[in-house]
């Protein structure tokens, strides 16, 4: 999911929460920072859900969805934001560290998941933002390698400092011995950058209509809705253009009750 506002509810229950402990906190630069969190004993998720996270309020839970960025055999859950300095959440969000107390929703979900996606060859994770956060749990997840031959994910940011998990995805997650194996040979990861000089520069949508992201892949020459299978997260304009991209090139929408060719997170999408 994208988040670049405060998407707050604060009515939720607390019988449907449970109190959790930070376990850490790691600051990429002055507008993106991850943490994570203990995870309960009975809670469980598919690899690219989301759930409601939060703090306290005036004795009322504060609460805003939060995509998950580990894999769903984790013993601890890991979250990835951005800061705003007048955001509800965000701006006290952002001061956590270990020890501190979060509100975590019980009962995640979401429709970035392999299961609502046709069988396929090859998997490409479009992603930009903070929209990073269900691919990072995806691509750490080992039924994803073996449901697909060629996972691309390809992730979007303003500013190089923004390319959250960078190393880890260049080093094709040298430091996971449960998927490094596979990831070395099937994981292609291709940053791309909108305001500062770098080695691939453009929004997604342009990378694609142009060719130079099948430059940068072996053995790919176009999307091709026989082939491939696509997962989109961040902004609601990417979403939609490439969404519209993909309707216009034979490609079918799918969801958890009818799996197909491309998913969005509809939930956060206007």
């Amino acid at each position: 999911m994208y988040q670049s506002a405060e998407i707050i509810t604060n009515y939720a229950p607390t019988s449907s929460l449970s109190v959790e402990e930070v376990r850490a906190v790691r600051h990429w630069n002055d507008r993106l920072f991850s943490f994570t969190i203990t995870r309960p004993p009975s809670f469980r998720f598919r690899s690219g859900e989301f759930v409601m996270v939060g703090l306290s309020e005036e004795d009322r839970p504060l609460l805003r969805a939060y995509s998950i960025a580990s894999p769903a055999w984790a013993e601890e859950l890991e979250f990835l934001s951005i800061k705003i300095d007048d955001g509800p959440l965000t701006s006290r969000l952002q001061n956590i560290g270990p020890g501190d107390s979060l509100y975590l929703g019980r009962k995640p979900t979401g429709t970035l998941v392999a299961d609502a996606l046709r069988p396929g060859k090859r998997l490409f994770l479009f992603g930009s933002g903070t929209g990073l956060a269900p691919f990072m749990s995806l691509v750490r997840d080992p039924d994803i390698y073996d449901r697909f031959e060629q996972i691309v994910l390809v992730h979007c940011v303003r500013n190089i400092s923004d390319l959250a998990y960078r190393a880890d995805l260049e080093n094709r997650l040298l430091d996971d011995p449960l998927v490094h194996g596979q990831a070395n040979v099937q994981l292609h990861y291709v940053p791309t950058v909108t305001r500062e000089a770098f080695h691939t520069m453009g929004r997604i949508g342009t990378l694609v209509e142009k060719g130079v992201l099948f430059d940068l892949i072996p053995g790919a020459r176009s999307l091709d809705p026989a082939l491939d299978r696509i997962m989109l997260c961040g902004s609601m304009a990417m979403i939609r253009d490439l969404s519209q991209m993909l309707l216009s090139q034979g490609f079918e929408e799918g969801s958890n009750a009818r799996p197909a060719d491309f998913v969005i997170e509809r939930a956060f999408v206007g």
